[in-house]
């Protein structure tokens, strides 16, 4: 009797332990899969962030090779008009003595601009040289525009800002001669919103100048030398400045005249 006993509550024991071990089985099983499902997401996860990562690198190195296409064109460049020059016989070249007619000139930039002073340029500086003749810390740059065709026309010169980086703007100034008369440009002063000593400001942000040249005869002959400085002396020229940069072009657009 006492063994038959013993035998039941050893069964019972060993179901209890079964019944124990596949709760425990359940438990584990759960914790495989709930340790499962987390790995999944974060693999998943991962997978997000390497391509996150991947499409920020890809966006970078385009916005790299688009910028550096677009200043390798250089730091200043003067285009013609291509349909109006055919039209009127204007034509554009970098020296009197090969008239190597071009719709685009293109100047040859620097790889590093330091301000200075309006009184450190050579006095000469308009002419002094033709095409690019730059020198420590300027951008200079002379060509010519003729009339080549059979009427007198008027045409307009525009100097237009194309890229700012780090508000450089504020301090750079613009010379500009035409057959020998200087005017200079600068950004209008930012506290007094008033044009900087002995400069003509800007027509507004985009807009360094424009202006129309009357009366251009046929054979008549117009020297420009375009000249680029970071002025030293201009109050807005600060340390926040340093590393900017700048890109303009000038635009040369034509109206004829009827004769008569």
């Amino acid at each position: 009797m006492f063994k038959k006993k013993e035998k039941n509550d050893a069964d019972e024991q060993v179901k209890n332990i079964i019944e124990k071990n596949k709760i425990l089985s359940k438990e584990d099983k759960g914790r495989v899969e709930l340790d499962s499902e987390k790995l999944k997401r974060r693999e998943k996860n991962i997978r997000i962030i390497k391509l996150g990562l991947l499409i920020i690198a890809l966006f970078l190195i385009i916005i790299y090779f688009l910028l550096r296409l677009f200043y390798e064109g250089g730091a200043f460049t003067v285009a013609l008009d291509d349909e109006l020059a055919r039209k009127s016989g204007l034509v554009m070249y970098e020296r009197l003595s090969e008239k190597d007619e071009k719709k685009i000139l293109k100047v040859e930039q620097l790889e590093f601009v330091d301000n200075i002073s309006i009184n450190w340029l050579p006095t000469d500086i308009d002419t002094q040289g033709e095409g690019t003749h730059n020198g420590d810390n300027y951008i200079a740059y002379t060509f010519y525009i003729e009339n080549k065709g059979a009427d007198t026309i008027n045409y307009w010169y525009t100097i237009l800002v194309d890229d700012v980086v780090k508000n450089v703007d504020r301090a750079i100034r613009v010379m500009v001669f035409r057959n020998g008369e200087k005017e200079v440009y600068a950004k209008a002063n930012e506290r007094t919103g008033q044009a900087e000593t002995g400069t003509i400001a800007f027509k507004n942000d985009l807009t360094v100048l424009e202006k129309q040249r009357k009366d251009f005869k046929s054979g008549d002959i117009d020297r420009f030398t375009i000249v680029i400085w970071i002025e030293g002396d201009d109050p807005d020229c600060v340390d926040a400045l340093i590393g900017g940069m700048m890109k303009m072009h000038m635009d040369i657009t034509e109206e004829h005249i009827k004769q008569e």
